[in-house]
């Protein structure tokens, strides 16, 4: 019997279509995006996420709980000015992400939360740690959504990360189920934006018009000051804040990130006078901060005052107080517009009064402050110290405070010598900021020292990521103000309904930090009197280890701004 050619001659080879996963087409994406390192938790679901980080280079650092990792997506924000990144799993895993989030919201940090989901054909079915993540986390992101179709994965990344960037930025979240992830597509379907190809500036100046009425302003005051905000530093204007204030002879006060934009010492540079400098100021401007209860809602600003607020949301430019003039735009770029539009007509007013009324004010909260900074105390008083801390940073030092009270403190102390060298929570208020930003800031910028000051509640929180730097060889210098309390609560307490009630639900046991840092392979020391607080951190920074810093502080020292606090009046 013959053979038919197709029995006897082999078919012709079809090439199959080249596919790509889920998981590997989000680690594209975040290339495209510049991200070099995600903070996660492992679980099941996002594994395949993992697996496409090690083909493009981006490193995974994997840390012991989900709000750690939001956390230090949130700090790696704030160090890099770029984006951060952080994935967990699905249900609690994203569960326990939502503080870190909720912080990055209210701090206004740019980071996206990838989170698992059980697979979308198991919808509704009660799968493995399914829940409605995207409606939790909507009313705390910028952008909340579900990746319905794997080739969609790097489209919405990169639609997370613009809306993340967009105005005043803030966090983002994905959902991005299992099969998605697992499943392949063919490459030619799921394109990958190209970086820095889909980006508009968002370096606008607002109205033109306005930045010209600014410039009048402040040619005419003889009595302006400036508060730079957070925004200064996000927006990376620290550069024309300082051209700013020096071209129009202002005096500038800082809060927020934006400490340190001017050194110590700087003739423009103020801190302890800002309530005096508000009160007396013919002009006030406020520069990328809200009138939020930090500001006192605004009220604290006199009506006598010509009050200008510039600030990356629309939304917040005029919120709770009134305002004679608002900018909305880059922080950055409206003060350099500002100082431009202002240099062909400045007129020679003279400052020096105004400038030396602020300073002997300055001189005079310093000095009646002193004697407490300096005490000899024991067991030692909280501004003894922040006093140590300040004599130890360099110009080099990234500080990050992490507490209550003992961190009330240190803010009107502790003074960074550099722009972007200054950490805090934010308006959240959120305890255990502390280890993640020390994990962010040393793994972005392994060439600065890192000191952070925790309060022990607030170490309690995330201590045991300490391991993780252990782990990644990440030395930083720690201290722990350790006065057994919760010290900023129990001050309302005391104050609401007595002393006999002041213990309540807020003391904690006599933990020795140092032995804890010790016992994870860190560097540990116990300080009981002043004196060795300073040599103490000296070794600590000789170590080359992660380090802690038990150092046994007043109980019943209590912050001015902690008993100033409006909740407890």
């Amino acid at each position: 019997m013959a053979q038919t050619v197709s029995e006897t001659q082999p078919a012709a080879h079809v090439k199959e279509p080249e596919t790509i996963s889920g998981g590997h087409l989000v680690a594209k994406a975040l290339k495209a995006e510049g991200i070099d390192v995600i903070f996660t938790l492992c679980g099941g679901h996002i594994i395949d996420i993992y697996d496409g980080c090690v083909d493009e280079g981006i490193a995974v650092v994997d840390v012991r709980h989900e709000q750690v990792a939001a956390h230090a997506a949130d700090g790696y924000a704030r160090v890099t000015g770029k984006p951060g990144c952080a994935v967990v799993t699905a249900g609690p895993g994203t569960t326990d992400a939502v503080t870190g989030v909720a912080n990055a919201f209210r701090a206004e940090s740019p980071m996206l939360l990838i989170g698992g989901q059980g697979a979308l054909n198991q919808h509704k079915m009660g799968s493995l740690q399914d829940l409605p993540h995207v409606d939790m986390m909507a009313p705390i992101t910028k952008f909340a959504a579900t990746v319905p179709h794997t080739a969609r994965v790097a489209d919405m990344v990169s639609m997370a990360f613009r809306e993340a960037l967009n105005g005043a930025p803030g966090p983002s979240f994905l959902e991005i189920p299992r099969d998605i992830l697992d499943n392949s597509v063919p490459v030619e379907s799921a394109t990958v934006p190209e970086s820095g190809r889909y980006r508009a500036s968002t370096k606008s100046i607002g109205d033109p018009a306005s930045v010209e009425a600014l410039a009048d302003l402040l040619v005419r005051a003889e009595k302006p000051v400036v508060l730079l905000g957070t925004q200064v530093w996000t927006s990376r204007g620290s550069d024309a804040a300082v051209d700013f204030v020096r071209t129009l002879d202002i005096p500038a006060f800082m809060n927020g990130s934006a400490r340190g934009t001017l050194p110590p010492g700087d003739p423009h540079h103020f801190h302890l006078s800002r309530r005096y400098g508000f009160n007396n100021a013919d002009l006030i401007l406020i520069v990328g901060t809200p009138f939020d209860f930090r500001m006192g809602y605004g009220r604290r600003l006199p009506k006598s005052a010509t009050v200008v607020q510039i600030d990356l949301d629309y939304r917040t430019v005029g919120k709770n107080r009134d305002i004679d003039l608002g900018l909305v735009g880059d922080p950055g770029a409206i003060l350099a517009a500002v100082t431009q539009a202002a240099s062909g007509r400045l007129q020679k007013t003279d400052r020096k009064a105004w400038f030396a009324e602020l300073r002997a004010e300055e001189d005079a909260a310093y000095q009646k402050r002193l004697p407490r900074q300096l005490s000899d105390a024991n067991p030692i008083h909280p501004l003894r110290l922040a006093h140590e801390i300040n004599e130890f940073l360099t110009e080099d030092s990234i500080y990050i405070g992490d507490g209550g009270d003992i961190v009330t403190f240190s803010g009107g102390v502790v003074q960074p010598k550099s722009p972007g060298h200054w950490m805090d929570p934010g308006p959240l208020g959120t305890l255990g900021v502390g280890i993640p930003f020390v994990l962010a800031a040393k793994y972005a910028r392994p060439d600065k020292e890192v000191v952070a000051l925790f309060g022990d509640g607030a170490f309690s929180l995330t201590g045991w990521d300490f391991e993780t730097l252990v782990r990644f060889k990440l030395p930083f210098v720690g201290v722990v103000g350790n006065n057994s309390s919760m010290n900023q609560i129990r001050y309302g307490q005391e104050a609401k309904y007595g002393h006999d009630r002041g213990r309540i639900g807020n003391t904690l046991g006599d933990v020795k930090y140092d032995e804890f840092a010790r016992m994870l392979g860190g560097y540990g020391e116990e300080v009981r009197d002043p004196k060795d607080i300073g040599p103490a951190m000296q070794r600590a920074r000789e170590s080359g280890l992660p380090s802690l810093i038990n150092v046994w502080v007043d109980p019943d020292a209590y912050a001015p701004g902690t008993m100033n606090q409006t909740m407890y009046k």
